[in-house]
């Protein structure tokens, strides 16, 4: 089963590397814009610097993938989804009650860092004073996230659950991550993610790496 894995895993990478020369090479959100010739609906693919393959090959591992509109008769565009990761050009901020991308990678911030932020996570919404106080660690993340390359597959389907996006999202997902398998291309000792307070992000009771910004698998 592991070398079945470690095939297919390496196939995944080699599928990538496929994808980024078709769309032109990676981009981050720093440099982007809803400008762009975006595809309405697509799967995004997150790498982060520093975290690099060493079992399926030479490259970036993916630490982060998600979709949008998995509801019945959502609206949700890529941009839109991307722009919410993104966060708000005119402030540097961002709202990490619309983004768990943006929540988990600020927790961990938090916890490595001793930033003093007790507000960070609580509840959907926020009041307008609460925002304020969370501005530099909505900066911060927005720092992080921006200088992230990712890629896109454009998958122009329906919106609902049963959309091959999710699929595409779950699958992929199932096959990146290392609980329950022997690990393959764990995360650096550095990664960030390894400070998250979320055992899906960070560790399982097993002790083994997840190796995702991802607190379970669904639509991110």
């Amino acid at each position: 089963m592991a070398n079945e894995r470690h095939a297919h895993l390496a196939r995944f990478y080699s599928l990538l590397d496929s994808l980024e020369r078709a769309i032109g090479g990676a981009r981050t959100l720093a440099g982007c814009s809803g400008r762009l010739d975006w595809p309405e609906r697509d799967v995004y693919f997150f790498r982060e610097a520093g975290e690099w393959r060493v079992h399926t090959g030479a490259g970036s591992r993916i630490v982060r993938v998600g979709t949008h509109a998995l509801k019945a008769r959502s609206g949700a565009t890529l941009w839109t989804r991307l722009s919410q990761h993104k966060g708000q050009p005119s402030t540097g901020g961002g709202n990490h009650r619309g983004s768990i991308f943006r929540l988990v990678v600020g927790t961990a911030l938090i916890a490595r860092d001793g930033h003093n932020c007790p507000t960070w996570g609580q509840g959907n919404t926020a009041s307008r004073a609460v925002r304020r106080g969370e501005l530099t660690m909505e900066c911060a993340v927005s720092q992080i996230i921006g200088k992230m390359p990712f890629l896109w597959l454009a998958v122009e389907d329906e919106a609902g659950p049963e959309s091959l996006r999710g699929y595409i999202e779950r699958n992929s997902i199932a096959l990146l991550s290392n609980y329950n398998h022997v690990p393959l291309d764990p995360p650096s000792p550095g990664w960030l993610g390894l400070h998250c307070n979320r055992e899906k992000v960070r560790f399982q009771d097993s002790g083994i790496q997840k190796s995702l910004w991802l607190p379970d698998v669904r639509s991110s």
